[in-house]
């Protein structure tokens, strides 16, 4: 028979009390068969080896916690009916707008934008799509664009930019589709053949 054996600290002066519950059956206390130390279930401790079958969890993990590449918040918006007839060199707000408030300021801010664009009565004319954030062009204020339409005439098309920002920021943070002419001429600039084709822009929050 084994024996159980209680021993005292050997520094200290406190009293440990080993209180019973109140209970009216016989309850049986197992201990390991091993040289450990009992975790408590209010004390602060770290658990080594152990394992929790994963619906047991309950909570949410904070972003912090999570990997490197961990998508942490998704924003869509979506736009149609868009048409603006210009000459200008500036910059039109042309396609969606979203906003996103990064939940690090070391998180990168991974863009897709994409939809149809028409060219109608323009001749020999290029206009730029580029994308903004918080006003300023991405890559730089003075990049032409990222994707662009030339032709004369009624011209369809569509365009597709992805970019992989980085704000540096934990505010607010708005990105917006935007157009402007490069080459001479005048024309309407819309959203697909009939100006209704469905443009949309995606945001997503990249742990760092």
């Amino acid at each position: 028979m084994s024996l159980l054996a209680v021993q005292g600290g050997a520094t200290g002066t406190g009293t440990v009390t080993l209180l019973a519950p109140i209970t009216n059956t016989n309850q049986t206390l197992t201990l390991p068969d091993a040289t450990d130390t009992v975790a408590g279930i209010a004390a602060t401790q770290t658990l080594t080896n152990k394992s929790i079958v994963a619906t047991q969890l309950t909570g949410t993990i904070a972003a912090a916690r999570l990997p490197a590449g961990s998508v942490l918040q998704v924003v869509n918006a979506t736009r149609s009916g868009v048409s603006v007839t210009t000459s200008s060199t500036s910059d039109v707000s042309f396609g969606a707008t979203a906003s996103i408030t990064p939940t690090s300021s070391s998180s990168k801010i991974y863009v897709i934008a994409s939809g149809a664009a028409y060219l109608a009565t323009g001749t020999n004319t290029e206009y730029a799509i580029a994308v903004q954030r918080n006003g300023a062009t991405i890559p730089t204020a003075g990049n032409d664009g990222l994707t662009s339409i030339y032709g004369t005439g009624d011209l369809a098309s569509s365009y597709v930019i992805t970019i992989l920002d980085a704000p540096a920021t934990t505010s607010v943070t708005t990105y917006l589709v935007v157009a402007h002419r490069v080459n001479p001429g005048t024309c309407t600039l819309g959203n697909g053949v009939r100006a209704t084709q469905l443009n949309q822009i995606t945001l997503m929050e990249i742990a760092a």
